[in-house]
């Protein structure tokens, strides 16, 4: 394996510096240097973003860790993630900061090579079926969050902004458009989403849309083709209310619901049609081999 370099910015002078990078003790580094970033701004307010590298391959657990689970390398780096969540919510306490501060833990997508997406479809790199969408979110605020509140309300990481602006009683940045919504209310309060429908992108492509009741897909991965289930003639539209799996299309039964889903996934792509950067030339080559049958 190539020498790898672990950079550290400074935003306030920007000076950047760097050191080789300990595989092992990569993850507690990350955490250590969230711990004094707090420290540090323990008397103002502050945001703090703690994006570890791991679970993702390949694994490698702290010393500590190594050898606690049965799922091997990948359970043991899991277990030492939640430990790492276990010392930021330390330091908040330890600080006294738990009634000034919302502790988020989630993830940006479902699994990747390993872990369990059961029993969700599919997986990391699929398209927008949940095994790749639908993640983990635990929120922690004490005297704001009751203690073993649950929601099934849908929301999504393009929500953190407006809702944390909204729970730190400042306004969103002027100026800019913004795709998330507030859902304060539904952590404090078990209100319902704000939002009417989530759009599923592949890139840059919607391929997929869901409602707090449906869910429509119009595109899968058949060994690494991205398949368009439209252009074939097949509508996959799920009722995730009783099929959590997304296993038995009820196109059929819902015509109605399939057609409307369909009209706004077209309106969706008109609105971001202007932001895409165009085809990538390797799929602009397959196109040109003839080999783009159902794919767009």
């Amino acid at each position: 394996m190539l020498p790898l370099e672990v950079f550290a910015a400074d935003a306030a002078s920007g000076a950047v510096t760097s050191s080789p990078a300990d595989f092992p003790a990569l993850q507690q580094g990350f955490c250590a240097h969230a711990e004094r970033f707090i420290e540090r701004h323990r008397d103002r307010p502050f945001f703090c973003e703690l994006a570890l590298s791991a679970p993702h391959l390949p694994e490698y657990p702290f010393g500590e860790f190594a050898g606690t689970t049965d799922a091997a390398p990948y359970g043991h780096v899991v277990r030492e993630i939640d430990s790492i969540h276990g010392r930021i919510i330390g330091k908040v306490r330890q600080l006294g900061l738990e009634r000034d501060t919302v502790v988020v833990f989630t993830s940006d997508n479902g699994p990747w090579y390993e872990g369990s997406s059961t029993p969700l479809r599919d997986r990391k790199g699929g398209t927008a079926y949940d095994g790749g969408f639908r993640v983990p979110f635990i929120a922690w605020a004490p005297g704001r969050i009751a203690p073993g509140t649950r929601t099934n309300a849908i929301f999504s990481g393009i929500d953190f902004l407006p809702t944390f602006c909204a729970m730190a009683g400042i306004a969103p940045p002027p100026g800019v458009e913004l795709d998330g919504l507030d859902v304060s209310a539904v952590l404090t309060g078990g209100a319902p989403s704000p939002h009417d429908e989530i759009l599923l992108f592949d890139n840059e492509d919607v391929v997929g849309l869901r409602t707090q009741r449906w869910k429509y897909v119009t595109h899968a991965y058949y060994r690494s083709f991205r398949v368009n289930m439209e252009r074939g003639g097949y509508r996959e539209l799920y009722d995730v209310s009783r099929d959590l799996t997304e296993s038995y299309s009820v196109a059929e039964r819902h015509p109605d619901v399939a057609a409307e889903m369909q009209a706004r996934i077209q309106r969706a792509r008109e609105r971001f049609a202007p932001f895409k950067r165009g085809v990538p030339p390797f799929i602009q080559e397959l196109r040109r081999k003839g080999l783009h049958k159902f794919q767009d």
